[in-house]
């Protein structure tokens, strides 16, 4: 699975907290802000947060935080230490 990582938009930070089936729960100023889920690579919606059903309205903010997680590239770097603990683990 996916690692939690941070995405900019403007001059707004969100944190990125990756679930699965292309569904994110987004922090916004260290706060829960909302839960998102990808319907296209163009279209994501909001869930709601009672019945984390998906709510089919427009919204740009959600829309530009989902196109800026399809955008995310991973930190190389990152990656590299995750496969160097793996093979010091493989080593032991």
């Amino acid at each position: 699975m996916q690692e939690p990582f941070d995405i900019t938009i403007g001059t707004t930070d969100y944190a990125v907290f990756p679930e699965g089936n292309d569904t994110y729960v987004i922090f916004k100023d260290g706060k829960e802000y909302v839960q998102i889920q990808k319907d296209t690579e163009e279209q994501w919606l909001k869930l709601d947060d009672e019945t984390a059903l998906p709510l089919f309205e427009h919204n740009e903010e959600i829309n530009a935080i989902g196109r800026a997680i399809i955008a995310f590239v991973p930190d190389e770097e990152s990656d590299e230490e995750e496969s160097d603990d793996e093979n010091d683990e493989l080593l032991d």
